[in-house]
């Protein structure tokens, strides 16, 4: 069955009604209550479950962990979800609300509480529990927990931000990316769950798509067997939970968030590989990759730890947002994939021309654009961080005349790259750092007024995280690393072992810690660090530890 013959199969009727009738005017441009309507089936409100009491929950209900994300002043955001049975549709869950109790403390031993509630989980949003939790300290690590019936959570650790124009005086976070369970486990997340961090900042491809076989495919498990219904494509709602209850479950990753607080935003995976706003990679009707979509990111809120802001409308969600952290840092985190121009050219490595050129390309839309512009012109931070997806520098195949370029890329876009630096320039943004994911390797490159003339003013640096597990195992010099290092001088560091980059900032540097393990198509590699560099404040350009 293809994609789309299962989207039809599956999807409910009263969706792919309103999909049909959104698909032919343009979805990405309807707003009002009526899209809102057509896809408000079997939310909270409108379905009036029953309420189940917790206590006649048998099986541990917190099998996928705890989470916290988006640390404000004074504000945390603390997640999880019921799932005893997160392998089975409905997660072991009955067809009911249930009452779930969360604590706040000044300690791990729960000795010093500071704030405690009830939240409830909604059998129409799977049984997540997002709590935010305000009026606490600035600057402060928390710990937290939940409780249903008899069981207890995890223990969580989380933090808020510095007051508003606080001047902190060190902030050190790690970015991550590109976690495919199919090829490799997490050992990288077990690394980074016993780093002293202050945020973790994921750039997008959380899960893949793709099927995943009885054995786990790279993992090639011999004391387990994976359901059937894994080994299929995503495509509804829920391919999708499922999905995210394998993942989530992984024992490492929950360590990670079960450490830090997480900053999310997504690529192309968590939905399909390469859609470009409203256009899907395969050749399915619009209402049916509107169904897709939609499906995809009311999975991904229900299972990140995200604000109400974010919660999706249909197909359409709000990821772009803003955080500081005093006037140490401002945090613009994008969304590159929702909003963008289909890539030029067929999508791939091409030589770029006239398609790739036109001036009226974006990769962000005009409103996500104006937003982080207008950002920048009120920022007094010390560091302007752009968390994203793709690369953002110029990354040339060859070194010859005849290179081409990645057209899902922002150099598929150079237009839209033009004016993001053009518009860092015009507000006096001297320290920008783009954190990056997407590639499955590690770079590290200067950013260029002009990257076609080497000798031009460096105006930034971009960070490039390699993947969690994306990849399998990969090499210290990949293939083509000779090539890309040649024909990109802009180009300061090249790895392609799997891992995470920790980011230090103080108000004079920014360090860059590359951590990268040997393998991980067998658990226990340890790790170690590849590469260091600094950026000094006021003083672009990389220069090696």
């Amino acid at each position: 069955m293809t994609p789309a013959d299962r989207s039809s199969a599956h999807h409910s009727p009263e969706l792919r009604a309103a999909a049909r009738h959104f698909g032919r005017r343009g979805f990405l441009t309807v707003t009002g209550a009526a899209a809102a309507l057509a896809f408000s089936v079997n939310l909270p409100g409108t379905a009036h479950a029953a309420e189940a009491d917790a206590r006649g929950i048998t099986e541990d209900p917190f099998t996928l962990g705890v989470a916290s994300g988006d640390p404000l002043p004074g504000s945390v955001l603390l997640w999880t979800r019921l799932a005893p049975r997160p392998y089975e549709p409905g997660s072991g869950m009955p067809r009911a609300r249930v009452q779930v109790r969360w604590e706040l403390a000044h300690d791990a031993r729960f000795a010093r509480i500071v704030r405690r509630g009830q939240a409830t989980a909604h059998p129409e949003l799977d049984h997540s529990v997002h709590v935010e939790v305000p009026g606490l300290g600035t600057d402060r690590v928390y710990y937290y927990r939940f409780r249903a019936g008899t069981w207890i959570s995890p223990t969580g650790r989380t933090r808020t931000a510095p007051r508003p124009g606080a001047r902190a005086g060190e902030l050190k976070l790690a970015a991550v990316s590109c976690q495919a369970y199919h090829d490799g486990y997490f050992t990288a997340y077990r690394h980074l769950a016993d780093e002293d961090l202050d945020a973790v900042f994921h750039l997008g491809d959380y899960l893949y798509e793709y099927a995943v076989g009885a054995t786990g495919g790279a993992r090639n498990y011999t004391d387990r067997q994976l359901p059937a219904h894994f080994n299929r494509e995503t495509i509804t709602l829920e391919d999708y939970r499922l999905r995210y209850g394998l993942y989530k479950s992984d024992p490492d990753l929950k360590a990670a968030h079960a450490a830090h607080p997480f900053v999310v935003t997504w690529d192309d995976h968590e939905t399909e590989n390469n859609y470009a706003g409203g256009i899907p990679e395969n050749g399915v009707p619009p209402e049916e990759f509107l169904l897709r979509r939609a499906a995809a990111y009311r999975a991904y809120w229900e299972n990140q730890p995200l604000r109400a802001p974010q919660r999706p409308t249909g197909p359409d969600m709000r990821l772009y947002r803003r955080l500081r952290f005093g006037r140490l840092a401002q945090f613009d985190i994008l969304d590159t994939r929702q909003y963008r121009s289909n890539q030029a050219y067929g999508d791939g490595w091409q030589t770029p021309g006239p398609e790739s050129e036109d001036p009226s390309r974006t990769m962000t839309g005009a409103e996500q654009e104006r937003w982080l512009l207008d950002g920048w012109q009120e920022s007094d931070a010390v560091w302007n961080v752009v968390p994203q997806q793709v690369t953002f520098a110029q990354r040339r195949n060859v070194p010859t005349p005849d290179f081409k370029l990645s057209m899902d890329a922002w150099d598929g876009y150079p237009a839209s790259r033009g004016r993001v630096l053009d518009g860092a320039a015009a507000a006096g943004i001297e320290n920008l750092v783009v954190l990056t994911g997407d590639v499955h390797v590690g770079y590290a490159f200067d950013l260029k007024a002009d990257f076609d003339d080497p000798a031009s003013r460096t105006v930034g640096t971009e960070i490039v995280a390699t993947s969690i597990a994306s990849g399998k195992d990969g090499a210290d010099r990949p293939a083509n690393w000779d090539n890309l290092t040649r024909a990109n001088p802009h180009l300061k560091f090249y790895n392609g072992r799997r891992g995470y980059v920790t980011v230090t900032l103080t108000g004079e540097r920014a360090r860059a810690d590359y951590r990268t393990v040997s393998h991980v198509t067998t658990p226990g590699a340890p790790v170690t660090t590849a590469a260091s560099f600094v950026t000094e404040a006021g003083d672009p350009g990389l220069k090696p530890v």
